[in-house]
């Protein structure tokens, strides 16, 4: 029944903007944060001020990224991706704004995307701004860090590992071009989006006909304030989420159900 209806809504609005969150991974073996409550299930990811104030955050979070990135960087898209990806192939989607940082929905062919919170296949230097991929960091720290390849742990949301270890030892390579601290080209907690990027989905926002959410809780304030935006231009807003979100009472239509199934009817 749901699906229908669910059919119906893309069907009747020929511009969507599509917000995606960390539900659309899961099936890709990504795990996502939280649970049907919208509880987060583990301790928070670091935060912007942990990582950049402390030398130990840095190796805790260097180690558990080289441990989790070797199948985090292999992750495939599943149908959910690719549904979205052939909604945009017949121009219906003004714009894929997705919070996750795993790029699948680039790999599934989406063009028409915006990573809000960064893309965790790219290292960053905060020093010069000089970046590299994130296979050619994994390279370096390998180097440095040899013995560390022998360990594994559960993968968690952010690219790396459920791995506890007394860190001391692991070394964090700085940047070659000037010694700075490297990082993830990603938003952290804690640590805003840029004004350029918001600014540019909202333009995106104001084209659209609808909006619908597919796969996330909308805890995080950075997503869920498009939808508040979605709601002050008055446009009707689907989602397709497994649990509570932040903005049910927003909703125009709710589909509890996989991202992938529910959206099997687009493929």
């Amino acid at each position: 029944m749901h699906s229908r209806a669910l059919k119906d809504f893309v069907d009747s609005h020929p511009r969507l903007f599509v917000l995606t969150g960390a539900g659309c991974s899961t099936n890709s073996g990504i795990p996502d944060y939280r649970d049907s409550d919208g509880n987060w299930k583990r301790t928070r990811p670091v935060t912007i001020q942990a990582f950049l104030g402390d030398a130990a955050t840095r190796q805790r979070y260097w180690a558990r990224s080289m441990v989790g990135w070797r199948r985090f960087g292999r992750a495939m898209p599943n149908g959910a991706h690719r549904a979205l990806a052939e909604l945009e192939a017949q121009g219906r989607c003004e714009l894929l704004l997705t919070q996750n940082v795993d790029r699948l929905h680039q790999a599934a062919g989406s063009r028409k995307v915006i990573d809000l919170h960064g893309r965790l296949d790219v290292v960053r230097c905060l020093g010069c701004a000089a970046t590299m991929p994130r296979d050619e960091f994994q390279d370096e720290l390998a180097r440095w860090n040899p013995a560390w390849l022998a360990l594994d742990a559960a993968d968690a949301p952010d690219g790396d590992a459920d791995l506890e270890h007394d860190f001391a030892s692991f070394v964090v390579p700085a940047c070659a071009a000037c010694g700075g601290v490297l990082k993830p080209d990603v938003v952290f907690f804690g640590e805003n989006v840029a004004r350029d990027t918001v600014a540019s989905a909202q333009a995106h926002l104001e084209q659209a006909d609808a909006m619908l959410v597919v796969g996330s809780s909308l805890m995080v304030y950075s997503g869920f304030r498009f939808v508040r935006m979605a709601e002050q231009r008055g446009l009707p807003i689907a989602a397709v989420n497994l649990g509570r979100t932040r903005a049910d009472e927003l909703l125009t239509l709710k589909v509890e159900d996989q991202c992938e199934t529910a959206l099997a009817f687009l493929l």
